[in-house]
């Protein structure tokens, strides 16, 4: 899909050095194509079907992120230590 976009913008671009009206064509279908792209959250240039955006993505990397931080924060690394010198002492 995106190969036959940049084709047919290349050759409205190409018509435009004769009919000016054709920059104006491939302007107008660039534009479409990036904001119709945006709303489906990542835009026709990028294909890899990442998404950019949404507040439920905001939701999930910060959700995310609390629970790393809850999980691995300073008193839980003092704890494991702790623990990991009670095991080495039963060990020696």
């Amino acid at each position: 899909m995106f190969v036959l976009l940049l084709i047919l913008v290349v050759i409205l671009f190409g018509l435009g050095f004769l009919n000016p009206i054709w920059w104006v064509a491939a302007a107008v279908l660039v534009f479409g194509a990036n904001r119709h792209g945006r709303d489906r959250g990542g835009g026709w240039i990028r294909d890899d079907g990442s998404d950019l955006g949404g507040y439920r993505d905001y939701e999930n990397r910060r959700d995310r992120q609390d629970r790393w931080d809850r999980r691995y924060s300073r008193r839980n690394r003092a704890r494991w230590r702790r623990e990991d010198r009670r095991d080495h002492e039963r060990r020696g």
